[in-house]
């Protein structure tokens, strides 16, 4: 078929179409060119690794864990050249002219274009969003099992060694592939339309930062295959430890270390995009909360996350070259693997943490009616976390075996950073105070974080004192901290934005039905599953324990039955969310009759979000303020002002 009859849509009389050019498809970006490549560069890696080894005289030759090490770096890099990730800018270094933007990449026809290389911001929220849940349905069947053998003492489903397996990738997954990333697929689709932007400021390194996630997952998911199964030191990874691990645990390593190269990638281009592209007139105050919360974010993650990725390179080195960075017998340090690990991980916290608490302050706004009491102290309390999160990291750390006179500075500010988080606490009660509330099923996760965070919030204050911690360290009360803090803290805000947004980007309202039954069975079997493990731990169970003593059968049976009921309460968002998208009541722009500037265009949004540049002219939480609004789009005011709504204590549902 000639380009004429494609442009055109005629056909040759007489004649069926052409069949496809073989050798131009494998050419062109895509799926078949990116498992071309991928076999290419599992060759090449191959290859090089034995003919070094040959020409050194080194045995063995097959040297399992050199070759995962050359596996995970070359064979993903083959990958997403095959996928076209870095053709453009392959073009640019070798001087070769740079093919014209067509914008056939950017934007969504149909639902192939979400399984290819794309530049909207929007689609690769999306893409985000969807590889997200996917590991975090993986994460929470591996939950389901560990649960299932703790249900009783001895061994029940699966060895000791499988169930360390389980339990390092379940925390993985759930804190690297999900919740890090998911702030990132939300905040891909709102963030640039939240300030007045058309698109993120570098789409071709937001594109490249989704594709590595899904490297990192599979590699990580990989270790099971391997002889030794799964990586099994803990989602810590601590050495020396590390080093012991079947050659498993290089899957972790370099798992983690895609991970992170995606996430600093999201993280500048959040920091350019917020810096340079808000609408004129959009000054830092006029902001929404999430836009800041996702600019102090992205300031840590920068900081942050090369400290973990040095802690993995240098773990790495001492198992595959041999050096004894970690290696008592050789001269190493081995607590300072958790200096450098914990310097990363606790700011990594706040990173799990931040964008959450910008969607709280979104969703409790809207459904209270009412201005978020404090804004100023709320956006510069999220910048005191920024800089108070980097100088608790060894709280972690109390029984460790570091220098005795750092427990006492550490211990002081772990309970200062409590402090701007409590700022947020009160502020947001004091927005919900005489509010007129509606109790959608966004503000009902709202709230319901609330409740649940201030509970792992009191137990990490407990756990900061140095006397406390020693007693509870390494028992199931830090379980029970850990789990409120990031699945009654995160995992609930992120519910509460999904449901929020998920008008916006599908241009379907969700079964508001379904979606509180979702959120009164998550809530009840959260707490039936966590709450009993802060009692077990203080009376003495350990975790990452396969068995335990019989006197602790009951409640344990009685946190297995509500992990089952919390997994089984998943499978209704899932069912929601598919049937709804596909199905659902058709939305309109504003649903919630929010000001903030992405509500003020058609759900979903247009290709490029604006068919004209918007001016902000006020605040983004001006709710009852008589004749406030936030923007102005198409020489119009598109937000009408509001007739003050009178303050009533109770609530409307």
């Amino acid at each position: 078929m000639s380009t004429h009859t494609i442009e055109h849509g005629e056909h040759e009389v007489g004649h069926a179409p052409s069949p496809p050019d073989r050798r131009n498809l494998l050419q062109r970006p895509g799926w078949i060119r990116g498992a071309l490549y991928t076999a290419i560069g599992f060759g090449i890696a191959t290859a090089f690794v034995t003919g070094i080894r040959s020409l050194g005289d080194l045995d063995p030759v097959w040297e399992l864990d050199v070759l995962l090490t050359a596996w995970t770096v070359i064979v993903p890099l083959a990958f997403l050249a095959g996928m076209g990730v870095f053709s453009y800018w392959i073009y640019w270094v070798t001087g070769k002219p740079t093919q014209p933007e067509d914008h056939s990449g950017h934007g969504a026809e149909s639902w192939k274009d979400y399984f290819r290389v794309n530049t909207d911001h929007k689609v690769i929220g999306v893409q985000y969003l969807i590889t997200v849940f996917f590991f975090f349905i993986i994460g929470g069947l591996m939950a389901m099992f560990i649960r299932a053998e703790l249900a009783e003492p001895g061994t029940q489903l699966i060895d000791p060694n499988a169930f360390n397996g389980f339990t390092s990738v379940h925390a993985t997954l759930m804190i690297f592939l999900f919740v890090v990333p998911v702030f990132a697929g939300l905040g891909n689709y709102v963030i640039p339309i939240m300030i007045g932007a058309t698109d993120m400021a570098f789409p071709r390194l937001n594109a490249l930062s989704f594709w590595m996630l899904p490297i990192a997952g599979f590699i990580i998911l990989a270790s099971f295959l391997l002889p030794g199964g799964a990586f099994s030191a803990g989602w810590t990874n601590y050495a020396p430890l590390a080093t012991q691990q079947p050659d498993s645990n290089l899957m972790f390593q370099m798992g983690v270390q895609w991970a992170g190269a995606s996430s600093i990638a999201t993280a500048l281009n959040f920091l350019v995009t917020i810096i340079t592209m808000r609408a004129p007139g959009m000054t830092f105050f006029r902001m929404p909360l999430l836009v800041w919360a996702n600019f102090t974010t992205s300031t840590l993650v920068v900081l942050a996350t090369p400290f973990i990725a040095g802690s993995q390179f240098l773990l790495m080195f001492d198992r595959v070259l041999h050096t004894n960075f970690f290696e008592v017998a050789g001269g190493g340090y081995v607590v300072g693997y958790q200096h450098i690990f914990w310097f990363y991980s606790h700011p990594a916290v706040y990173i799990m943490l931040l964008p959450g608490f910008g969607i709280v302050s979104e969703v409790l706004s809207v459904f209270a009616r009412k201005p978020i009491f404090g804004y100023r102290l709320m956006a510069l309390s999220l910048v005191a976390i920024l800089f108070l999160g980097f100088s608790v990291w060894a709280h972690h750390m109390f029984v460790a075996g570091m220098a005795p006179w750092l427990r006492i500075p550490m211990m002081i500010t772990t309970l200062l950073i409590a402090v701007p988080t409590g700022i947020k606490v009160f502020s947001w009660l004091a927005t919900l105070w005489e509010g007129r509330i509606h109790f959608k099923t966004p503000m009902l996760w709202a709230v319901g974080f609330i409740s649940m965070f201030v509970i792992g919030g009191l137990s990490g204050i407990m756990l900061g004192s140095v006397p406390i911690d020693q007693h509870a360290s390494d028992t199931y009360f830090v379980v029970a901290h850990i789990h409120y803090v990031l699945y009654g803290g995160s995992v609930f805000t992120i519910f509460a934005g999904v449901y929020y947004w998920f008008p916006k980007m599908t241009g379907r309202m969700y079964n508001e039905a379904l979606g509180k039954a979702h959120f009164w069975l998550t809530f009840v079997a959260f707490n039936v599953t966590f709450f009993a493990q802060h009692w077990v731990g203080l009376q003495g169970m350990p975790r990452r324990v396969a068995d335990y003593d019989p006197a602790f059968a009951n409640w344990n049976m009685i946190s297995s039955i509500g992990g089952f009921v919390l997994g089984a309460s998943t499978l209704i968002f899932l069912y929601n969310m598919l049937v709804s998208w596909r199905s659902g009541a058709p939305a309109p722009g504003n649903p919630w009759r929010a000001l903030t500037i992405e509500w003020q265009i058609s759900s979903p949004p247009s290709k490029y979000n604006f068919d004209e540049i918007p001016q902000v002219v006020g605040g983004p939480y001006e709710y009852g303020v008589p004749g406030a609004r936030h923007v102005v789009l198409n020489g119009s005011r598109t937000v009408e002002t509001e007739k003050p709504e009178p303050a009533t204590a109770g609530a409307e549902h």
